[in-house]
């Protein structure tokens, strides 16, 4: 009895002196560390731990398992100097493994992505004036950095010289000389003290009661989940902005989503005029530096409004206390590699753990979103008009069939007329094509040769900008040739189908003295290139805009009065589960760009299939009644959100072997009452970038576990290594 008690009383004593450490690998549990000296631990805490031959970053995750002998425990090295983080984004972070069913320390990597940042930031040298120096007696450009520094803080060198119009080295002289001294300088975090004092524009009315109904659900400092469902051009921004002040006002830290990096560019000027600073910025193409520094002060909790796509969702906020998901619809809210997760629907779990409100935003909701409003989970907070009084386009239908273009020419009569119309009365217009390059398909006259990727079963898409076939999947390219590579026929390639390049090419030839710019992710793969293009057209130096989705959203153009959309049936095709949802969200998207100013606004639609549900949506300005047709149709199906779906990719570069492997899956997968899955079949595309792929997909009632279901089938088929198995919870392509 007594060696018992020993060994409980030792197993206790281990117990307090080891701590659980995740690391951001691909691994599903937390290892047991031994406290090393002067090292605390608390949960949470931010440390550095041997891993085999290396050393890692890891959090703390708990108390030890005691599951490995003492002995074998390896001591952790360090603890950085950083608040812990907090428990509710753990136990986020926990949930979003589960639910994705990826390992846990793949999920932490998403919130560990600048290692580098857990270290404090390095000083930058600065310079200061001296004491006791005269100015008088200094030379022309010396006197002037003397007279900068006697009422401004010290600066580095590049700016105080770009200040007084010299060299840097005027200033590094003036310091070897004794006139200036070194100084260490520390960034600030971004937006760290927004003005929520600040006046923003004058609401209407109907807004003003829309933000009191949000300013009411951020005082209630709890878990709400609410629509702010608007027009476009209703000012949802302004609105919801009133939600952040009063989230600020109450100290806590506000996320702001957005689907797109393009829009920062004009919602970064919104926010400084309303708050009186910048956002703190969160997205891809930020500098390593700006990353570490944001990174850093969203963990200490210094930046207040952080502004980002998708993966700001998973930043290591302090206290967060409102997120905002604009344009909640977009499809660029679902990841679809490495962790495959669907942003606004974790933004909802995250508001929820940490019982705090969430405002969704679009003037084109999602299905989902709509059902949940109409079963009462969110609040419906709405804007029906646009603000200043400007009035919703008319939106005017073109039938393909009568309305015909020219051969080899994509616009037709009636939008031609249109578009004369609009610039001979002083107006803009944008043509609109989803649809990058010059043509989609480029092949042989000789032969029928078509140029495919190597790497996909993707067509190639010329780009005469750069005369180049491109693939917009796996970025592979190749010089256009003077032959087909097939038969050897020279000039016997030709485009067919047209892209944004041919679209420029016909609109130089109908309006050969009109001002024309294309607008699109080749063109704008910039933020300064994107932000010259928008300066350029809201100054009226462009008559014609020819875009992709790129321009569909977020822009606020008051001369643009004519928007034409050159093939409206584009995003119908593919059988895809949401395609006409899809297509109903970009154009009307596209068309609430025309008309936002004092002159009103016309849509042309071009269509082979005018008289469709989603066209005939369109012009009649009807999207509820779009919305619950498609409600009744998915619920027929017994498709989401009536049911769950579940896509399991099994992708390799051995095609017998993927096959094999999905073949073998397929014979055991869930089916019964309330689970049935369908396939493998070969994916939409087949082959990308060199990986074959199969898919088969789970539906199940909403009361089933599927991820247990998923759990259990999986684990009896050993899979070789060379083949990987992708699990898409909740997918959103089907390709």
């Amino acid at each position: 009895m007594q060696s018992l008690f020993q060994e409980e009383a030792e197993a206790e004593a281990v117990s307090a002196q080891t701590r659980a450490v995740l690391v951001p690998y691909p691994v599903d549990k937390a290892y047991d560390y031994a406290l090393a000296d002067g090292v605390g631990a608390p949960d949470g805490a931010y440390v550095t731990v041997p891993l085999g031959s290396r050393q890692v970053p890891g959090v703390v995750w708990g108390a030890g398992a005691n599951d490995v002998a003492s002995a074998k425990i390896k001591p952790m090295v360090a603890e950085y100097d950083l608040p812990p983080l907090p428990g509710v984004h753990r136990k986020f972070l926990d949930w979003v493994a589960h639910y994705t069913m990826a390992p846990l320390g793949s999920v932490l990597k998403l919130t560990l992505s600048v290692p580098a940042a857990l270290e404090p930031p390095a000083p930058a040298i600065g310079y200061d004036l001296a004491e006791g120096i005269e100015v008088d007696g200094l030379t022309p450009q010396r006197k002037r950095i003397a007279e900068i520094l006697q009422t401004a803080p010290p600066l580095r060198a590049a700016e105080l010289a770009d200040m007084a119009g010299c060299t840097p080295g005027v200033v590094t002289g003036m310091a070897k000389k004794g006139l200036l001294k070194a100084v260490e300088l520390y960034s600030s975090a971004p937006c760290r003290n927004p003005d929520t004092k600040r006046n923003g524009p004058v609401l209407s009315e109907v807004q003003e009661s829309a933000a009191n109904t949000l300013k009411d659900l951020v005082n209630e400092q709890s878990y709400s989940a609410a629509l702010l469902d608007g027009v476009t051009g209703a000012g949802k921004t302004e609105v919801y902005f009133e939600a952040v002040a009063e989230a600020l006002k109450q100290d806590k830290q506000v996320l702001i989503l957005l689907p797109e990096i393009a829009l920062s560019n004009a919602f970064l000027e919104r926010f400084k005029d309303r708050f009186g600073c910048a956002p703190a910025l969160w997205h891809s193409s930020l500098s390593p530096g700006r990353r570490k520094l944001t990174w850093r002060g969203v963990a200490e909790g210094e930046s207040k409004v952080i502004i980002g796509a998708r993966s700001a969702l998973f930043l290591p906020f302090q206290d967060l206390g409102l997120i905002v998901v604009d344009e909640e619809h977009d499809p660029a809210y679902k990841q679809e590699d490495g962790v495959i997760y669907h942003a606004r629907d974790m933004a909802v779990v995250r508001a929820h753990l940490g019982d705090i409100p969430i405002v969704l935003v679009s003037a084109t909701p999602s299905l989902e979103t709509m059902h949940n409003v109409w079963e009462g989970r969110y609040y419906h907070v709405q804007l029906p008009a646009r603000h200043g009084g400007a009035s919703l386009p008319d939106v005017h239908l073109i039938d393909l069939k009568s309305d015909s273009p020219e051969s080899q020419h994509f616009i037709a009569p009636g939008l031609s007329k249109a578009v004369e119309d609009t610039i001979e009365q002083g107006g803009q217009v944008l043509l609109f094509l989803n649809r990058r390059g010059y043509a989609p398909l480029t092949l042989c006259r000789a032969c029928g040769h078509r140029f495919e990727c190597p790497r996909c079963t993707a067509w190639m898409v010329e780009h005469r900008r750069t005369g180049r076939l491109h693939c917009h999947h796996c970025d592979h390219y190749m010089r256009v040739p003077d032959a087909c590579p097939a038969c050897g026929e020279e000039d016997s390639l030709v485009a067919c189908g047209p892209g944004v390049e041919r679209i420029s090419e016909e609109v130089k030839e109908l309006f050969p003295e009109a001002r024309a710019c294309v607008l699109s992710s080749d063109t704008a793969d910039t933020h300064d290139k994107l932000r010259a293009i928008l300066d350029d057209i809201r100054d009226h130096k462009v008559d014609i805009i020819i875009g992709t989705q790129i321009i569909a959203k977020g822009h606020h153009f008051p001369k643009l009065t004519c928007v034409g959309v050159i093939d409206a049936d584009l995003g119908l095709a593919g059988g895809d589960l949401r395609a006409t949802e899809r297509t109903y969200q970009l154009l009307h998207q596209v068309a609430g760009r025309a008309g936002r100013g004092e002159d009103p606004g016309h849509v042309y639609l071009q269509s082979f299939h005018p008289q469709s549900r989603v066209m005939q949506a369109l012009a009649s300005h009807d999207r509820d009644a779009f919305l619950g047709v498609e409600q009744e149709e998915r619920e027929a199906a017994h498709m989401p959100p009536f049911s769950r779906l579940a896509a399991i990719i099994v992708s390799g570069r051995d095609e017998e072997q993927v096959a094999l492997c999905a073949r073998e899956l397929g014979k055991c997968a869930p089916n019964g009452p309330g689970i049935q899955t369908v396939g493998p079949a070969e994916a939409p595309i087949y082959r990308l970038r060199g990986r074959y792929r199969r898919r088969l997909l789970v539906r199940a009632d909403k009361k089933i576990d599927v991820q247990k279901a998923i759990a259990h089938w999986l684990s009896n088929i050993k899979t070789p290594s060379t083949i990987r198995i992708q699990i898409d919870i909740d997918p959103q392509s089907f390709l």
